[in-house]
């Protein structure tokens, strides 16, 4: 099974010492989780990485979801991760990563029901029901900023959005001249993103530096004084 690989996954944007403390120190996952994660691993499928993976994990074991929209669904590695906190849908349009993942859903024990959407994210955001408390973005870069508005209109209003792989290795931030044509549009597009997210007053975001960036997104609350 042949897999299109993510040339950023060996272009991590902090010190690589403490890249690979944090993937070997943080603890590995039990089951069906750890188990594909070191086989994605292992075949250089691109998934989230450990360090990302754990504050996920954590994250959702404190604010305690009831819904999970997921974007990017791939082989299931991080879908598998979050329905062990609520229910998860999960649109993948990849053929190939589609059947994977369904049979990694069918051979695990999940505690609670993933929804595999099959088919263009663009198409089925539309027919989703919210609200969601979590949405995760981890699909094609350049679609990001298309996805937002859509994805703010179904985040419930103490609600979570996501988004992984940012940063491009730290490329995101340099000039348009020097950056490859056939990657120039996920820069731009990236680039229009950050400006959103950054200057839009109705959002409250933070930035981490977890594998080639991770945001964190809230809606403001309106305080009428």
């Amino acid at each position: 099974m042949t897999h299109k690989l993510n040339e950023m996954m060996d272009k991590p944007i902090i010190k690589e010492s403490v890249l690979n403390y944090m993937r070997e120190a943080l603890p590995k996952f039990s089951g069906i989780i750890g188990e594909l994660e070191e086989a994605a691993h292992r075949r250089r499928v691109p998934i989230i990485p450990h360090e990302t993976a754990t504050y996920i994990d954590q994250l959702l074991s404190v604010i305690r979801p009831e819904k999970i929209l997921e974007v990017g669904t791939a082989i299931g590695f991080s879908a598998l991760l979050m329905a062990q906190y609520a229910p998860v849908d999960t649109i993948e349009r990849n053929p190939v990563m589609v059947e994977e993942a369904k049979e990694n859903f069918q051979r695990s024990n999940s505690p609670y029901a993933i929804q595999l959407l099959e088919g263009d994210a663009k198409d089925l955001l539309e027919k989703v029901e919210g609200p969601y408390d979590v949405i995760f973005l981890d699909s094609a870069k350049a679609k990001y900023i298309e996805f937002l508005p859509r994805c703010l209109e179904l985040l419930a209003d103490n609600g979570v959005i996501l988004i992984d792989d940012i940063f491009q290795g730290g490329t995101v931030f340099d000039d348009d001249d020097t950056i490859p044509r056939r990657v120039r549009k996920i820069h731009r597009n990236l680039n229009a993103l950050l400006e959103k997210l950054t200057n839009d007053p109705m959002l409250k975001v933070s930035f981490l530096p977890l594998g080639d960036g991770l945001a964190m997104i809230n809606k403001r609350k309106i305080v009428k004084v």
